[in-house]
């Protein structure tokens, strides 16, 4: 016979374990926050084969990634990366000389942009978004959660809707 403490306990047991799994792609923090690791790192001569080659194995955040409310400036991140990583798809598909040039471009470029987007809100701006010049980049080349660009081991990317044309600027180079 089953006695009630065993019922309530097999309850508990199973409510908490279903409280604390990971569904699908939601990775969150205690805070229940999504993890969307940021700033991505620049493009470098020792990172940029991860950049090019190993781009499908990093995450995409595609809206579902996102609970409905109160996680914008993580939805900012994540939208950020996504076009990030579709500009690499760019920069790497061109001539072989430009691609490491490209891909700071299309670095640069997309955090300007996700500043504009910061900068849009009636919340904090990101900490790097309030340094000007060299000091902004630095900033965002600082404290990098995957400066390797490695990828999630058993991770393959979503499709993600293609993202505003990269303004590439082959005399820069």
């Amino acid at each position: 016979m089953i006695s009630l403490g065993e019922v309530t306990g097999f309850w508990i047991i199973a409510l908490l374990t279903l409280h604390c799994a990971v569904v699908g792609e939601t990775k969150r923090n205690i805070l229940n926050e999504p993890n969307v690791p940021f700033p991505p790192a620049c493009p470098t001569a020792e990172n940029l084969a991860a950049v090019c080659h190993q781009g499908q194995g990093r995450p995409r955040y595609p809206a579902s990634f996102f609970p409905k409310s109160r996680v914008s400036h993580f939805r900012r991140r994540g939208n950020a990366i996504n076009r990030l990583e579709s500009w690499f798809t760019l920069c790497c598909s061109g001539q072989s000389d430009q691609i490491l040039c490209c891909a700071k471009q299309a670095w640069k470029q997309t955090l300007k942009q996700f500043c504009m987007e910061e900068y849009s809100t009636m919340t904090n701006a990101y900490v790097c978004c309030r340094k000007k010049g060299a000091a902004r980049w630095a900033c965002f080349n600082s404290d990098l959660p995957n400066p390797n660009y490695d990828p999630q081991l058993g991770y393959i990317a979503p499709a993600i809707p293609a993202q505003p044309r990269l303004a590439f600027n082959a005399s820069a180079c």
